[in-house]
């Protein structure tokens, strides 16, 4: 695992991952698991300063480390920096677990093919995670760029502070449901941080929890 991007969405990754493995597996088994943990700030930094260069040898270089810590496949456990994925996937030898192609398996096995999407601007706006999308063939729709930059904000200065508050919670399934009145079938969890905020009990809109998809993949395709 590649985390601390932010650290409370890795917890959450941790988990997952955990839980999936004591169901497949049952008793006390638990997730035998090599992860480095980033300093996010260093990482947020460079993001908005469009420096994905820097981005991208940094977290190579982790990546290097969690194959040498005995890793048999990598996660990047955030969406955001899928971003710099090619530049990971080439320093390293083992599989990288793209949290894209996980998400939209689940979509087309749920029989949708317009969804919705909620992340950090770089990923509803950028072509590195839509694009991975249409690959697939899901249309993708996002947010007018008023609520794309209140998205953001509210992931910054909220949740990867640990801050959950009910009045952003109500923005974002306004949100939810003006994408769903657009015509998405459900919507991407985009960021590994909106399933502190959203939840599915929250909303009747179907909801691609990016976090809890992305963990149980590893599982499935760890575990002999």
């Amino acid at each position: 695992m590649l985390g601390g991007m932010s650290w409370e969405s890795t917890a959450l990754y941790y988990r997952v991952i955990n839980e999936e493995t004591k169901r497949v597996r049952g008793g006390l088994h638990s997730a035998p698991i090599a992860m480095v943990s980033v300093d996010f700030q260093q990482i947020e930094e460079l993001q908005h300063r469009d420096d994905w260069d820097a981005c991208g040898t940094l977290l190579a270089d982790k990546a290097k480390q969690v194959e040498a810590a005995g890793a048999d496949l990598l996660l990047i456990c955030t969406n955001t920096m899928h971003r710099v994925a090619p530049e990971i996937d080439a320093a390293i030898d083992i599989p990288l677990l793209h949290i894209a192609d996980a998400t939209a398996t689940q979509i087309k096995a749920a029989g949708k093919r317009k969804i919705g999407l909620l992340g950090t601007r770089f990923t509803m706006e950028q072509e590195f995670y839509r694009g991975r999308l249409e690959q697939h063939g899901i249309e993708v729709l996002v947010p007018p760029r008023p609520d794309r930059d209140l998205v953001h904000r509210v992931i910054y200065e909220e949740l990867c502070l640990g801050v959950v508050r009910d009045e952003s919670r109500e923005e974002f399934l306004r949100i939810i449901n003006e994408l769903a009145d657009a015509g998405a079938e459900g919507v991407i969890e985009g960021c590994t941080e909106i399933v502190m905020l959203v939840q599915p009990q929250h909303t009747s809109v179907d909801l691609f929890d990016t976090t809890a998809i992305h963990g149980r993949q590893a599982v499935a395709e760890a575990l002999p």
